[in-house]
């Protein structure tokens, strides 16, 4: 089982971090666990040289993933459905080009991962293309009026799958197992990281409430978040250990 970490600065998605004296330090989790390597997915570029010098000091690889909005082209403009997808950098050459994918993104396209970008921008040798287990659009598919496939076949992705006890995580894993297995691509068991154990998904959970503007308008409150993914604890590397002793 492969650990997907993500930082605080992913905002309003994690609250680990790499300080060398904090508790919920992806660094000083890494030394108690005697990692290697460590594989960070993150929802920008901002904490990549702060990870990266660190990590690198402690003698800990780094595995850069960037986690973005895809948008299919043939969708119409009033029907907009994103979905998720991670770039992985497999060395220095790639992490180049997520910058570069990531600057054209937020400079033409609000944001966005089309698929012309990513193509233009593509190379097998420096890149890596993974479906994340929540918010693909597998997951949109099934759980929503979504009904698209995107033609990732040229980059020959990696689906990964999660079972972190949510109520639809069965369900989801057999569709996702079933595409695969029609496709003939790859799965791969992983486990997102937020926070350390579950006894800190209070923390964590005050943590989102603050970072998403529209609870302060009393959609949300803390005995009903309201939000995504939130009926489980087991993001954190205590149910991660768990599950390997099993």
């Amino acid at each position: 089982m492969l650990c997907l970490f993500k930082s605080h600065y992913s905002i309003g998605k994690s609250i680990l971090n790499f300080s060398e004296n904090s508790d919920q330090s992806i660094l000083s989790i890494s030394k108690d666990l005697k990692l290697k390597k460590i594989f960070l997915v993150e929802d920008s570029l901002i904490g990549f040289l702060e990870a990266y010098n660190i990590l690198k000091s402690n003698k800990i690889d780094l595995c850069f993933g960037l986690r973005i909005n895809f948008l299919e082209e043939e969708i119409s403009e009033d029907k907009k459905i994103f979905h998720k997808i991670i770039l992985f950098a497999k060395n220095s050459e790639g992490y180049k080009l997520l910058t570069k994918i990531y600057s054209k993104c937020h400079i033409e396209n609000q944001g966005v991962l089309s698929n012309a970008i990513l193509k233009e921008y593509w190379d097998n040798k420096h890149l890596k293309l993974c479906i994340p287990f929540y918010d693909s659009f597998l997951h949109l598919n099934n759980f929503s009026f979504s009904s698209f496939t995107p033609d990732f076949s040229q980059f020959n992705p990696v689906f990964f799958i999660e079972k972190n006890g949510l109520p639809f995580d069965n369900l989801l894993l057999e569709k996702v197992n079933n595409y695969c297995n029609s496709f003939n691509f790859q799965t791969f068991l992983t486990k997102s990281i937020f926070y350390r154990n579950r006894s800190d998904f209070d923390s964590f959970l005050t943590y989102k409430l603050i970072c998403s503007r529209k609870n302060f308008k009393g959609s949300s409150t803390f005995e009903k978040p309201n939000i995504d993914h939130m009926g489980s604890q087991e993001f954190c590397i205590e149910s991660y250990l768990e599950a390997c002793d099993t």
